[in-house]
């Protein structure tokens, strides 16, 4: 572990609080007006760990969870215990657990989801919801899985190839370093596939995800020892928990569809890297945003970035939330 990890650690607290899952781990940093923030697939709350310091010297608690299924929080065995509405009522309970009422929520990838999700079905404590790399889109359309396996053609979508409990794990888990740092490179800027390469984001049939993952260099944002901190973290809990999450797209679709096409009404952000797939495929998502984020403070695309944007641009990114989040109004007491 580098000496900044270490310094970066020192300076953190770590907390383990009740949750519907059991419990909820969580990273703290600061005072002030509580953020909270959601990571993706397949990180942990280190991938906030250039926003944690930047955010408490803001005048903000920065708080950093590992979802359910991730790091020291609870994995529960159920496929289904890792639907939506279970993971808003996870962070409803860290709010609660850390004795406030409410809280900004912030995520990125599928916490992007996760935290439009939660503003959206708990207005009363997600006061403003921040996205990032993941484009917020209202529930609607046809069931998510017919989609994803259209979208493949010839080859399967990558979502598509998640579904199937242990058939991901059994590519992933008997390489775990070796495959984060071949997705991180992957979705990465300066270090993803030349244009017109295959994507990766599709698996030939019969086979893998990583046959497409580029040999080589790891990311400029990506040492040795943070790849060691989230190949150990995966290690120990192994997949199964971070990949239900995709296995609960069309639950998710069922049980949400009260929200059909609902607007989020809260004073809300969002950031994507220019070269991130998620903002080209959802660009009419982005471009919807006066009818879907009426109360949108910013949009933006950071150019030549990846899908990392908090950690490939983390300066940049953290300049854009503390912005934001000094537009807000002061939480009541």
């Amino acid at each position: 572990m580098s000496s900044q990890t270490k310094d970066l650690t020192q300076e953190l607290t770590h907390r383990l609080v009740p949750s519907p899952a059991g419990r909820i781990h969580l990273v703290e940093q600061g005072s002030g007006p509580l953020v909270l923030l959601v990571h993706g697939f397949p990180e942990s709350w280190y991938s906030w760990r250039h926003q944690l310091p930047a955010l408490a010297a803001a005048g903000y608690r920065a708080v950093a969870v590992d979802v359910r299924g991730y790091g020291r929080s609870s994995k529960p065995a159920e496929t289904a215990a890792y639907r939506m509405l279970d993971l808003v009522e996870d962070n409803v309970a860290v709010v609660h657990a850390l004795g406030e009422r409410t809280a900004v929520i912030v995520g990125h990838d599928w916490g992007s989801p996760i935290a439009a999700n939660s503003a959206l079905v708990r207005p009363d404590v997600f006061r403003a919801v921040g996205m990032l790399s993941v484009p917020y889109s209202p529930r609607g359309g046809p069931r998510p899985t017919e989609v994803f396996a259209r979208v493949g053609g010839d080859e399967e979508f990558y979502v598509s190839y998640f579904q199937q409990p242990g058939r991901a794990e059994a590519e992933i888990e008997p390489d775990v370093r070796g495959w984060l740092a071949g997705v991180y490179a992957a979705l990465s800027a300066d270090t993803m596939p030349a244009k017109g390469a295959p994507d990766p984001h599709f698996i030939a049939q019969g086979g893998l995800m990583r046959d497409r993952f580029p040999n080589g260099q790891l990311p400029s944002w990506l040492s040795d020892e943070d790849l060691d901190f989230f190949a150990g973290e995966f290690e120990r809990t192994g997949f199964a928990g971070a990949l239900n999450r995709y296995r609960n797209m069309d639950r998710d679709w069922e049980e949400l569809a009260d929200f059909d096409g609902a607007a989020l009404t809260q004073p809300s952000l969002f950031a994507g890297g220019g070269l991130d797939a998620s903002t080209t495929w959802l660009r009419d998502a982005i471009d919807a945003y006066p009818t879907t984020l009426p109360s949108l403070h910013s949009s933006h695309i950071l150019e030549d970035c990846g899908h990392w944007i908090q950690q490939e641009r983390p300066q940049e990114t953290n300049r854009l939330l503390t912005d934001w989040l000094a537009s807000l109004p002061t939480p009541a007491a």
